[in-house]
């Protein structure tokens, strides 16, 4: 689904992405990080990546985040959750576990989401690894 005033965009490429969007200025997302590598470990099918929402404001766009850590879980799909996520390991796997085992529709991606995910893939010095 296109926006009518975005650019031509393409969906992303198959396969589920789990992103944090965080400041490095907030004692919560700096803690959080390490939770984030490990949970990266955890589930190797999906894409995980750590963004800044200052340092790399080029690649969050016009993508709002109020709360931090805000997570963004997406596929090719769609948009599956996209909020302020409690930062503990155990919060992150109940809902990456129940996402996996939902039938539910996605949410159909805003551009901005699009145009985030479309840069990741090209970015893939922001990917959290598992060794992280």
């Amino acid at each position: 689904m296109t926006h009518p005033s975005a650019p031509d965009i393409h969906p992303p490429e198959p396969g589920s992405w789990v992103i944090c969007l965080c400041a490095d200025w907030c004692g919560l997302c700096r803690d959080y990080q390490g939770v984030f590598a490990q949970m990266a470990a955890r589930y190797p099918k999906s894409r995980f990546a750590w963004l800044d929402i200052e340092d790399q404001a080029d690649l969050v766009g016009d993508l709002e985040v109020d709360t931090f850590p805000t997570v963004l879980l997406a596929d090719a799909q769609g948009t599956r959750f996209f909020g302020p996520l409690t930062p503990h390991p155990e919060t992150l796997s109940r809902l990456l576990n129940s996402l996996e085992r939902s039938s539910l529709q996605a949410t159909p991606h805003l551009p901005a989401t699009q145009l985030l995910l479309q840069a990741l893939q090209a970015a893939p010095e922001h990917w959290v690894s598992a060794g992280c």
